[in-house]
């Protein structure tokens, strides 16, 4: 048995996630009609397609088999060159068995995913979270880990602030978190914060917690203290500034005067009456109108469309009556009357919100103008990334996930919407833009990492 084989080229490159093909040429040389099986060998075997896996040649004849690299896109497929091999087994002579090599170069991709656990942290003087990052990606990892918050209310202190981390491989950085002020008295503050995950040559990767801080003190400890202290302070000013009115009628008694007699004393003469008269009092104002009123801030967020900047689709319910307490709430096509449908939200104040957000902004919670009730999450607790958004009766408080903070894009013009209680985590549509996964109608909102490279960027428009 004679054979002879090419590989078309011998060597290429390839991408993870993506596919290559290598031409195997196969001649007959012999002088007898002969069947041959074509198997993939060495590491990179269960990516390799063969086809067809067996080829039938005629002597003096030529055929052509097809090999098909598929690397995943996973740390599995490790970046740099890799040797592969191709067994042919003659069916007549299968002693002569034949593996001609080539090499295949998968090329390097990043992917790193990090989680702060938990993502709500308490305490007065300290919180210690671990920041967790995954190397999904087929190349060492090096990064650094830096902390920040808006109003520079807190230090941290992260171990180890470097780390390398090998492909399919994790690494958890314990981190403290120090407040700079302590509140002796109060109610809790939310603090929100972020830890910046940098790569060279790459945009810092965001990871958003929040930090609460109680009072040292009881809340009502310090009510108290302060009511004592104001009628101390009252009872103090009375005392220095009363001072009684005494008087006395006794006089001294003449030389030689030996008695004398208590005359009575003639009828105080009453003044008369005088008549005035009293014209009315002048206030000095001059003719006009009473103030006006202040025009409200917010109303360019009642009754508005919520489109996605993305996927230009608006916040929808299902069907085109009303959503119900519990549903799910969607992105859909927007209607070009959008009050014959669901998409007609407005933003309302809550209680005690006027301010209340991070850097002084105000809190929402989001109603639906056509069934009245708000957007929620299925528990009142803080909530993780990829929690579905529902609807629910509106409760108009802070406590719970019906809170919300809008922030403004600089670059796009457009907004975020924060999730107050569940770490500042913003309104997402379902799915990686990267990927093409979020322009489905019906597709679920959830929470995610806010960023402006996916689907987490809104424009809120009048109808």
């Amino acid at each position: 048995m004679s054979l002879w084989t090419s590989l078309e080229p011998a060597s290429t490159t390839v991408d993870p996630g993506g596919s290559t093909t290598v031409r195997l040429r196969l001649r007959n040389t012999g002088d007898v009609v002969d069947e041959y099986r074509c198997v993939p060998v060495g590491d990179l075997a269960s990516w390799t397609t063969v086809e067809p896996g067996t080829l039938r040649l005629y002597p003096g004849t030529t055929g052509t088999v097809e090999l098909t690299f598929a690397p995943p896109r996973t740390p599995d497929a490790a970046a740099g060159p890799h040797p592969y091999g191709v067994q042919i087994i003659p069916t007549e002579f299968p002693e002569a068995t034949t593996v001609p090599e080539g090499n295949i170069t998968v090329t390097p991709f990043s992917e790193v995913r990090a989680e702060l656990v938990p993502t709500n942290v308490t305490g007065r003087f300290r919180g210690r979270p671990r920041l967790a990052i995954d190397n999904l990606g087929n190349v060492k990892l090096t990064a650094s880990v830096s902390g920040h918050d808006n109003s520079d209310q807190l230090s941290y202190d992260i171990n180890p602030a470097n780390v390398q981390i090998e492909p399919g491989r994790a690494a958890f950085l314990k981190t403290t978190l120090k407040p700079r002020q302590i509140i002796w008295a109060g109610a809790k503050q939310s603090r929100p914060y972020t830890l910046s995950v940098q790569r060279s040559g790459a945009e810092p990767l965001p990871v958003r917690g929040t930090y609460v801080q109680p009072g040292l003190l009881p809340r009502w400890l310090g009510v108290l203290f302060s009511l004592l202290l104001g009628l101390a302070i009252a009872f103090v000013m009375i005392w220095l500034t009363y001072k009684p009115d005494v008087s006395t009628k006794a006089t001294d008694k003449a030389p030689g005067q030996t008695a004398h007699t208590i005359q009575p004393s003639a009828p105080a003469q009453q003044p008369s009456p005088q008549q005035t008269t009293q014209g009315p009092k002048n206030d000095g104002g001059g003719g006009g109108g009473g103030n006006k009123p202040k025009p409200d801030p917010n109303a360019h967020l009642h009754n508005v469309l919520l489109r996605n900047g993305t996927t230009q689709k608006c916040v929808d319910l299902p069907g085109s009556d009303r959503g119900s307490a519990g549903g799910p709430v969607w992105q859909y096509a927007c209607n070009e009357n959008p009050s014959e449908d669901n998409q007609v939200w407005t933003f309302e104040v809550l209680q005690q919100g006027k301010g209340a957000g991070p850097g002084g902004r105000d809190l929402f919670q989001v109603k639906n103008v056509r069934d009245g009730y708000c957007l929620d999450l299925p528990s009142r607790d803080p909530q993780g990334k990829g929690t579905h958004i529902i609807e629910s009766g509106c409760r108009g408080q802070r406590d719970g996930n019906q809170g919300w903070w809008v922030e403004k894009i600089p670059a796009s013009g457009m907004y975020w919407i924060h999730n107050y209680n569940s770490a500042g985590l913003c309104l997402d549509v379902e799915g990686y833009h990267s990927r093409n996964e979020d322009m489905a109608d019906r597709l679920p909102l959830t929470l995610f990492d806010c960023t402006t490279d996916d689907d987490q960027g809104w424009s809120i428009v009048k109808p």
